[in-house]
Parts: structure tokens; sequence; C-alpha cells
């Protein structure tokens, strides 16, 4: 079963709620120096959060849409690379000073920062990525310049645990994140909702370690850097003798590769926001699907308009439906799904899509 994401699903997005339409800042085509065409005359940005452009996850696919989007624009982006949660508003007002026209901040940690500067400067367009900014809680964006890009990811997750779960060998799977912020629990709380569809449909005792979906509480690292922790995370769930490992955030996978490959068992991974298997080759052989969010044609699809001078606030929820969200290719794991398997992934992908599964996340209410 492959799920692909398209650039023209994108632009059926549901929306969040009326949010006013802001006239964009780009201005209009210029003559160039050299005088062989028109140039726009528009910036757009982007600052990573602390895991950095190159986390082989969400930021590189969000600086990848704004370079597809930037080069069908013809213009060149400007991009600021955080180290830590202290450089944001710093690397925020960079870019406000370098002139940004439409500043992209990726990931959730990002948001309040992102508040503050586009609250400081309503000229200027913002699209946050993870995070509708909705600090007061009542159901819209705090700022009218801002534009939320977000992901029911608890659904795509959910058909990765009823997968995870038919494929199990020892009846145990395992999962961990980096920080225990929504945009990761939502892959640990659809994960576990498919284990037990899984556990209900078959009349199976699969047992999922790392999270209990009633404390909303489970295994994290305390940050997204792969490092011992990370290692020490996933040795931890190893132990207790799962067989299929879902590592939630950034660079933390790295850790959990290293952990199975040291234990010398057979053990699968799930890749998450990205096809890891095709961002990180490294770890190919251990993965048996990733959870794929459409964050690089999301953002490309918000700074194209921008720039053409439509920037539409309306916030954008990927799902099922809308192909924003899905899961990849099972790559080198094709011939070692069973075909009854795929087609029920299939099956119950409709399922969810008509209403007949509810995957309840926070963004599903």
């Amino acid at each position: 079963m492959t799920f692909t994401f398209k650039k023209a699903a994108m632009g059926g997005f549901a929306t969040l709620g009326a949010v006013a339409l802001l006239a964009g800042c780009a201005s209009a085509p210029e003559e160039s120096a050299d005088g062989e065409g028109e140039t726009l005359d528009y910036l757009p940005c982007m600052v990573s959060d602390a895991g950095g452009f190159d986390d082989k996850s969400f930021n590189q696919l969000g600086r990848e849409g704004l370079e597809a989007a930037s080069e069908e624009l013809g213009v060149e982006p400007t991009l600021v690379e955080s180290q830590a949660e202290t450089d944001y508003n710093a690397n925020l007002q960079n870019l406000v000073d370098q002139g940004c026209n439409t500043i992209v901040t990726v990931g959730f940690l990002l948001a309040p920062a992102a508040l503050e500067s586009a609250t400081a400067n309503p000229d200027l367009e913002y699209v946050s990525i993870d995070d509708t900014v909705d600090t007061d809680f009542d159901g819209t964006t705090d700022a009218e310049n801002i534009k939320p890009i977000i992901f029911d990811t608890a659904q795509a997750a959910f058909l990765a645990g009823y997968l995870s779960a038919g494929m199990s060998q020892t009846g145990a799977v395992g999962t961990y994140g980096g920080i225990n912020i929504p945009t990761v629990s939502i892959f640990m709380d659809g994960f576990a909702q498919g284990v037990e569809y899984y556990n209900e449909e078959n009349g199976a005792d699969v047992q999922v370690l790392g999270w209990d979906r009633e404390a909303q509480d489970g295994s994290f690292t305390g940050g997204f850097e792969a490092n011992d922790t990370a290692r020490q995370v996933a040795q931890g769930l190893i132990d207790q003798n799962i067989d299929v490992l879902l590592p939630v955030g950034g660079p933390i996978y790295q850790s959990g590769a290293a952990a199975i490959r040291d234990s010398g068992r057979e053990i699968m991974m799930l890749g998450v926001d990205a096809d890891v298997f095709e961002t990180d080759p490294s770890v190919g052989d251990l993965l048996l699907t990733s959870i794929r969010k459409g964050i690089d044609v999301g953002v490309e699809e918000a700074i194209v308009a921008a720039g053409n001078g439509e920037f539409d606030p309306s916030p954008f929820i990927g799902t099922l439906e809308n192909e924003g969200v899905g899961l990849a290719p099972f790559h080198d794991f094709e011939d070692a799904v069973p075909a009854e398997l795929s087609d029920k992934l299939d099956e119950l992908r409709q399922m969810i899509i008509d209403g007949d599964i509810t995957v309840e996340s926070y963004l599903a209410g």
C-alpha cells in the first residue's frame, strides 16, 4: 500500500474557521538589471527549531518546501537555523531586520516567539508549522497575519499501529518521543489506537510500551537530539522484547536505530514526518514504513501564494482524506508485509475517511 502526497490535494485542506484574508506583502515584478526579464521583489524566510535543517525530518521538509517555492517564484530565500530554544526570538528579529516579507516558523515550540513577532510586525506574513498559535484557546489563531499548517497525524499513525501489531512476532511494540507536546503525542495516540483496534478485530493482545493513552504520558528523551539519553530510552524498550519501534521527534530516531543494531535482534522501526527511507538511507533496512506529514507541500503552496500577493491566513489541517498525512511505501519490507494486511490498511484508511472509524486526537476533538 502506498499513500503519496499530491500538491493539488493540499489545496483542499479543511479549514479550522474563518480568519480575515490579508492582502499580500509582495511588490509587483520589476525589470531586472540586465533587462532580461522581471524579478519579484519578495523575500521568503524560514527559521528552524533546535533540530536544525538537516534533521532528515520536519525541518528538512520545511526547507525543501521553501526552496521549491522560491525556485518557482524566482527569488532567493533566507534561512536561519536555531541551535537552542533561546535562539528563537533573536532569529525571528534577525529575519525581520533583513526585510523578510513572509516568515515560516518550523515547529510547535516556535509558536510563542512567532506570535510575539507577528504581533509586533502586523504588516508581515507568518506561516506556523505544527501549531495553531491559539494561546487563549478560543479556537482561532491569535494574530491575523499568521497562517497555521497543522496535521492530524493520529489518522496515519493509527494505520501504522495496526500494521505494527500485525507484523509483531513478540506481541510487544514500543514508542518513545522527544518531548511530551501535542505534536509528538498525537503520533503515539494514533499508534496506540491502531494497535487496540487490531487486538479487538483479531482477538490479539499486542502490548504498546512507552505510551499510556489514559495518563497521556510515557517514554521521552527530554529533547530532539540524537544522544545517549535517546539511545538508552530506546534500549529500555528493546529490553522489554519489542520488535517494532516508533521514535517520534526528529533525529532521536538515529539513536533508536543504533540501539536496534546494538541488540543484534530483528526489530523494525517506523519513521515520522518524512519518508525516512528516502531522507536517510543509512537506516532504510530497518524501516517498515514512515508516518508522513506533507510539510514540504504545505510550505510550498503557502509561499507561492504569498509571493503572488495571495497570502491566505486560513489554517490548513492535513488529513488522510486530503492526503496531507499518510504512510510511506514499505520499501525493503514490501515482500514481508502480507497482502491481506496491506489490503486491510487500505480498507481502514477509507473507513477513517468515511467516518466509520473515529481516531481521537487533539485536532479531531
